[in-house]
């Protein structure tokens, strides 16, 4: 029988590691928060069923029950139910989807962060044609919105609010659960846009309405394989805004009288699905099962809190938390003394992967975000080039 994949495992043995992982024979990957390189189960599984879908249906061969298998893995994840769960093409487009399908009334209003990933704003902003207002929430701390924050801004028009569950630049980890129960009580909604936790945070949907997360970053699954979070009881509230063959029984592929759509998230999948990019996901998920999401969250904030240690020691300034409260696996930091493009670039040269954000104020920063295969070696190499 096949041993189980461990960290300690992995970190304890380099030829185990770089044949999991390919990218670590040549680089040192710490750039999980952009788009991160595919682990090799998942290249394998998506090489193979594509070598059978040359050969041929696409449909046929592939594998019986991957698909419900894969919504019931995403579900575990977020500890919620299959019947919640629908694939979509990216992180826009599951978001696009909900503020596209509620039904909204002039005069209403949706809250959300204007530093947010542009994904979480703009579908919101484009709602003023339909005569709702968005406000934008401005947190005592940049990149950090909290519940005394969102008061200063929703009112009783304020239908939903969407945030990150963790912010992009600063990596400020978003109070999901307080957030959530708040808003609850309130009667507002709340979206989340979960792309930067899942796969390195635990993150619960117990008070989430809606959540939208891509596979290519934490979850170490391939680009446009989304998934769609949709609370059971508003299956009917949102209307799905994409109507097609598949979003309703057409048995025979024989359109009915009369249209119903289906009983659950599968409603919001209009047709075919992306079969190589479910086959990757499915890969991907179940690599983080058998890791564990508290192992690989557990060694996600270890090696966050080593960048911090290291970047404040080389005298850099760490825009996001510092300590235990708020962490995630995003560390971001800049210094006056260094340009910070240049850094990268230079980083990049010695196949050590980062990446460069910008605030709105023209402001640089280096991003760093480890994942749980890093190992404490390639955060010191990071930091010997630093200091050269």
């Amino acid at each position: 029988m096949k041993d189980r994949l461990n960290i300690p495992n992995l970190l304890n043995d380099e030829a185990l590691r770089r044949h999991e992982f390919p990218v670590c024979e040549k680089k040192v990957f710490l750039a999980h928060a952009g788009v991160s390189p595919l682990p090799r189960r998942v290249t394998e599984s998506m090489q193979q069923y594509a070598d059978a879908a040359m050969r041929d249906n696409q449909e046929n061969v592939l594998a019986e029950d991957v698909i419900t298998e894969t919504r019931v893995l995403a579900a575990q994840l977020i500890e919620a139910k299959k019947e919640e769960i629908a694939f979509v093409g990216s992180t826009s487009m599951g978001l696009a989807m909900v503020a596209s399908g509620l039904p909204w009334k002039p005069g209403e209003n949706v809250v959300c962060y204007r530093e947010d990933y542009p994904a979480n704003v703009y579908p919101w902003m484009d709602l003023a044609r339909r005569g709702v207002e968005a406000r934008f929430v401005e947190p005592a701390q940049f990149g950090r919105p909290t519940v005394a924050d969102l008061q200063r801004v929703v009112d009783g028009n304020t239908r939903l609010v969407s945030l990150s569950s963790a912010h992009f630049l600063t990596g400020w980890r978003l109070d999901v659960d307080g957030i959530g129960a708040h808003l609850r009580r309130r009667n507002i909604l709340f979206c989340l846009d979960g792309i930067q936790t899942l796969g390195a945070l635990k993150t619960s949907m117990r008070w989430v309405d809606f959540a939208a997360a891509d596979s290519h970053k934490w979850l170490l699954g391939p680009l446009g394989a989304a998934i769609l979070y949709v609370r059971k009881d508003l299956l009917d509230f949102l209307h799905p805004p994409l109507v097609g063959w598949q979003t309703a029984a057409c048995p025979d592929f024989v359109a009915q009288e009369s249209l119903r759509f289906r009983m659950d998230a599968r409603r919001y999948e209009p047709g075919s699905l992306n079969l190589v990019g479910i086959v990757g996901l499915h890969a991907a998920l179940r690599l983080m099962g058998e890791i564990g999401v508290d192992a690989i969250e557990t060694r996600v904030l270890e090696l966050a809190r080593r960048v911090i240690s290291r970047a404040t020691v080389a005298g850099f300034s760490v825009v996001g938390p510092v300590d235990a409260t708020g962490l995630s696996g995003i560390i971001s930091f800049a210094t006056d003394e260094r340009d910070v493009a240049q850094l990268q670039a230079k980083l990049e040269k010695a196949n050590i992967l980062t990446s460069l954000r910008t605030r709105r104020d023209g402001r640089r920063y280096l991003r760093v975000s480890p994942h749980f295969y890093n190992r404490e070696e390639e955060i010191e190499a990071l930091f010997d080039v630093v200091r050269r």
